[in-house]
């Protein structure tokens, strides 16, 4: 069987944790950040974790991360 190719685009915004879920950055927190709250832009500072409901898809692009 070939060898599978890795979404390099998933690959910039997703990271595997060692319990098998992905973890991701927030948008909005790029430029534009004078008008939003130092709350906001805190709360955009950190990661979350992808969706249940995506978790398939960014596996199947991610075929070499750690499950």
């Amino acid at each position: 069987m070939p060898k599978l190719k890795t979404h390099k685009g998933a690959a910039k915004r997703f990271r595997a944790t060692t319990s098998g879920r992905f973890k991701r950055g927030h948008s909005h927190c790029r430029h534009l950040l004078t008008k939003k709250s130092p709350k906001r832009r805190r709360r955009l500072d950190l990661d979350t974790y992808v969706s249940r409901a995506d978790e398939a898809i960014v596996r199947k692009m991610l075929p070499y991360s750690n499950r």
